[in-house]
C-alpha cells in the first residue's frame, strides 16, 4: 500500500494541472543513488507498464513497478515548505537508514 498525505495531493494535483493530459499516473520508483544508497524517484507517466502496482489515493493514481515495491511498500509521501522552498518528504517503514536530506535511504 501506497499514501499520499492531504498536502501531498494537493500539490500533486497542482502539478498535474500543468499538463495537458488528464489521464496522468504518479510514478514512485527506487533507482541506486544518493548518499544512502538508494533513492526516491517521482514524475509523471501517461501509461501503466505489465509490472506496475496501481494504487490509488484521494484520486490520485499511482504506479510502483515490482522491484520498487519492495523498498515501498507501506511508503507515505507527504509534502511540506520551509524558507527554502516545497519538496515531498518519504515516510518509508522499510527504510533502515537515511541522508539527512531525506531523499535518500538506506534498507536491512
Amino acid at each position: 500500500m501506497i499514501s499520499l498525505s492531504p498536502a501531498a495531493v494537493g500539490e500533486v494535483k497542482r502539478l498535474q494541472s500543468k499538463y495537458q493530459s488528464s489521464n496522468l499516473f504518479l510514478r514512485l520508483r527506487v533507482e541506486s543513488s544518493g548518499c544512502a544508497g538508494l533513492s526516491y524517484q517521482i514524475g509523471f507517466e501517461q501509461q501503466m507498464h505489465p509490472d506496475d502496482q496501481a494504487y490509488e489515493s484521494a484520486g490520485i493514481k499511482v504506479l510502483v513497478d515490482c522491484r520498487s515495491l519492495l523498498y515501498l511498500n507501506g511508503l507515505t509521501v507527504d509534502y511540506s515548505e520551509d524558507l527554502m522552498g516545497g519538496a515531498f518528504r518519504f515516510y518509508n517503514p522499510n527504510a533502515t537508514g537515511s541522508c539527512s536530506c531525506g531523499n535518500s535511504f538506506t534498507v536491512g
